[in-house]
């Protein structure tokens, strides 16, 4: 079993419909909510904020929380002493926000290019954890259980099916027993 790595991030709407996402300068170079590591000393709703909020520069609200998304590496074989092992698993909560004001409070991070997209023209190198969870929020459904891997599709818990708006991936399972 990996470690587990808490971490919020927030699908962030304005007043017309644009969605806020980072490109990261990592290697991958791909598209992502913004957002960040939980600490021990927050709870997922503050910790949304303030992440948001460094990483992007904008100030944030959370209205509710859209789910939790597990992304997790390849299993790889235990790594010879002395070596770091695979990547620790993440649990993601993501909440649905708005911004806090019409202009940032302070300068994006070093590293995330902070962009608004409209739903309609989101660039195509999402994370896949970025993408089920923007489709997750655009379709109003909260409570949602995902699990990913790091570079593979996002398959929802339960039956593979998404669940309809307002209901939880694990009800929808749970009601076709």
């Amino acid at each position: 079993m990996s470690p587990l790595t808490w971490a919020v991030a927030a699908v962030v709407i304005d007043g017309s419909g644009r969605l806020l996402l980072c490109r990261r300068s990592d290697g991958a170079r791909r598209w992502a909510l913004p957002g960040g590591r939980l600490r021990h000393d927050e709870s997922p709703a503050d910790a949304v904020v303030r992440a948001v909020r460094a990483e992007s520069g904008w100030a944030v609200e959370p209205v509710d929380l859209v789910g939790l998304y597990r992304v997790s590496g390849p299993r790889a074989p235990a790594p010879p002493a002395g070596r770091c092992g695979a990547r620790p698993d993440v649990l993601v909560h993501v909440f649905r926000a708005g911004p806090a004001g019409v202009e940032p409070l302070s300068e994006a991070a070093a590293g995330c290019l902070p962009r608004w997209w409209p739903p309609q023209e989101l660039p195509d190198v999402l994370t896949p954890a970025t993408s089920a969870a923007i489709a997750d929020a655009l379709a109003g459904r909260s409570g949602v259980l995902r699990h990913t891997g790091a570079g593979d599709a996002l398959t929802p818990s339960g039956d593979g099916q998404p669940a309809p708006p307002g209901q939880r991936a694990s009800e929808q399972a749970d009601s076709k027993r």
